[in-house]
């Protein structure tokens, strides 16, 4: 994956355990989880069998959130951020778009400064949540 539009990192922990240590430092940072996918139960589910373990989590920081929607409704089209789970051979893969990327696309320069922000922010939470 490239690092130009997508951050990646390398868990030591479980993907369920990295779940929860995302969650925590996200938390720290006023994020939220407001939804999650456990891919293999719902394509499971579906009678798609899927065997990787594979976690997807929409986050929202609401006041980052406002003020990106306030000055451009285009945003929402990146909203709520996705940050992936997964398990690759036997470490856990955690990812995100990076912000700065897709607000590049609207074309709108008075929104990077709020991206860069919430950027820094999804890095700094899954830095911590992937420490030893």
């Amino acid at each position: 994956m490239s690092e130009t539009w997508a951050r990646v990192y390398d868990s030591p922990h479980s993907v369920d355990e990295t779940v929860e240590r995302v969650t925590e430092a996200l938390k720290k940072r006023q994020f939220g989880v407001l939804w999650q996918m456990d891919v293999p139960e719902t394509l499971s589910a579906k009678g798609m069998p899927f065997s990787t373990p594979y976690r997807i989590l929409e986050v929202c920081n609401p006041k980052a959130a406002n003020e990106v929607l306030s000055q451009n409704l285009q945003v929402g089209y990146f909203l709520p951020c996705k940050v992936v789970l997964y398990q690759d051979g036997e470490r856990t893969k955690v990812a995100f778009p990076r912000p700065t990327s897709l607000i590049g696309w609207i074309g709108d320069p008075a929104l990077d400064p709020a991206a860069a922000r919430v950027e820094d922010a999804l890095e700094s939470a899954i830095a911590e949540a992937v420490k030893s």
